[in-house]
Parts: C-alpha cells; sequence; structure tokens
C-alpha cells in the first residue's frame, strides 16, 4: 500500500513538474518572463532540475534584466551540461551585463599547461576518452599477439602505446578536473552594491566593492561571513547573504 502511494505522489510530482514547465515556456514564447520565472521557480521547488530548466530559467531572468539570477542559473545549467555551447554563450552575454571586470592572474610554465589540458573538457568526459582508449589498447594488443607480419607488429604495438599514453593523460586530466571542481566553492553576488571587508566584521574597513552578478570563490567561513577570492586573487569578507553558492 506504502508502495502505491509513493508511485503515486512520484506521478503527481512529475505531472505537475512537467506542466508547470509547459506553462513557463508558454509565457516566455508570449514575452511574460515574470510568470515564466514563477513557473520554472516552482518546477524547481518539487526538487526537479535539469539543463534545459535551469537555462530557460536563466533567460527569463536576463530579459527582466536581472543579472545575478540569470548568471546564477546558467553557472547550474552548465554544472548539468558543462560542454553546451549555447549556455556557455548566454552566460558571456550576460557576463557583459556585470559592471565588475576583474582579469585572472596569469600562470605560467609547465602548471599551466596541465590546467589548460585538464579545463579542456569536464572530468567525465575525460574518463570516457580513457575508457574508449582503453578498449583501442585492447585491440591493439590483439592485433600485436595474433600477427604474423613484422610491420604489422610494429604497427600494432606503437598504437598500443600511444593509447596507453593517452590513457594515462586522460585518467591524470580526470582527476585534475574532478579535484579543481570539488575544491572550488564559487558564487554569485546578489547585491547591487557589496562592499568587502578586509575583516569579517561590519565595521571593519572596506577592502574593495563588488557588484551584482560578479563570479567568486568561496575560500574560508566564518560564522555568517564568507570569505571571497577573485581570478586576480583579490581577497575579502563578505556577509553569506550577499551571495548565493553555486552547488
Amino acid at each position: 500500500m506504502k508502495n502505491v502511494f509513493y508511485l503515486l505522489l512520484l506521478f503527481v510530482s512529475f505531472s505537475f513538474a512537467q506542466g508547470e514547465f509547459e506553462k513557463g515556456n508558454a509565457s516566455y514564447r508570449k514575452g511574460d518572463y515574470a510568470d515564466a520565472v514563477a513557473s520554472y521557480e516552482n518546477v524547481l521547488s518539487t526538487k526537479k532540475h535539469s539543463a534545459e530548466l535551469y537555462f530557460n530559467l536563466g533567460n527569463a531572468y536576463y530579459k527582466l534584466n536581472k543579472i545575478a539570477p540569470a548568471i546564477y542559473n546558467y553557472e547550474k545549467a552548465l554544472l548539468l551540461d558543462p560542454n553546451d555551447a549555447v549556455i556557455l554563450n548566454n552566460l558571456k552575454f550576460a557576463q557583459k551585463a556585470a559592471i565588475d571586470d576583474v582579469r585572472e592572474v596569469p600562470h605560467v610554465g609547465f602548471t599551466k599547461m596541465l590546467e589548460n589540458l585538464a579545463a579542456t573538457f569536464a572530468y567525465d568526459s575525460w574518463a570516457w576518452i580513457a575508457v574508449v582508449f582503453a578498449f583501442a589498447s585492447l585491440l591493439f594488443f590483439i592485433g600485436y599477439y595474433f600477427s604474423g607480419n613484422t610491420l604489422r607488429k610494429r604497427i600494432y604495438f606503437v598504437g598500443m602505446f600511444v593509447a596507453v599514453f593517452v590513457i594515462a593523460v586522460s585518467v591524470g586530466s580526470a582527476i585534475l578536473s574532478k579535484d579543481a571542481a570539488s575544491d572550488q566553492r564559487n558564487a554569485i553576488v546578489f547585491e547591487d552594491v557589496l562592499p568587502v571587508k578586509a575583516e569579517p566584521k561590519t565595521d571593519a574597513p572596506d577592502a574593495f566593492v563588488l557588484h551584482e552578478g560578479t563570479k567568486v570563490a568561496v575560500v574560508d567561513t566564518l560564522d555568517v561571513w564568507r570569505k571571497v577570492k577573485l581570478p586576480d586573487d583579490t581577497q575579502g569578507w563578505v556577509p553569506s547573504n550577499a551571495i548565493k553558492e553555486i552547488k
């Protein structure tokens, strides 16, 4: 009986979420962006998540000129679909509307090369690349083992060596990408103007000022304060309710 009730509850929840999602799409097409936002937020309240839902919600907020929630929802969509070119494109448009233009401190040398390589794909994509080349290395090994031709043996051996090398690179990149994603707690500034404090105290002097839509990294927590860092390595403290973490 409990299982039947649970299934019925799931069906009702799914039907409501699907109905609200379609209602939000219809409102967006009519230009009623506030109503679209309300419908999409209703879907989120049912704990239903998808890249398409966050993307549509970001679009609706962008149309309402609400830059912070637009960027936040585009970032949420990218968490679920990191390689979607349309989401990335719309995020860039929204970021251009933000006031702060913080330049990242460039890294150089071998560390930068590894970071760039790992950032080429998401960690799950690197994992799939490793799986594909593991299968390829097996095929090369079989060809090498059963081939009676010397030239073919050499070709299979070189292919097997290249495949193993790609596997090692893919696994290493996946680990770096995964660690970077887990260590980095990113957040979006939701205040129009946000004074960043030198210390986690209300009466502390302002270190600098941020504005709505700026993306920061949360590097420390103390009570209701969050220590944030910008891409140029500038750091300071802000109230936790002034930002919204992307998670």
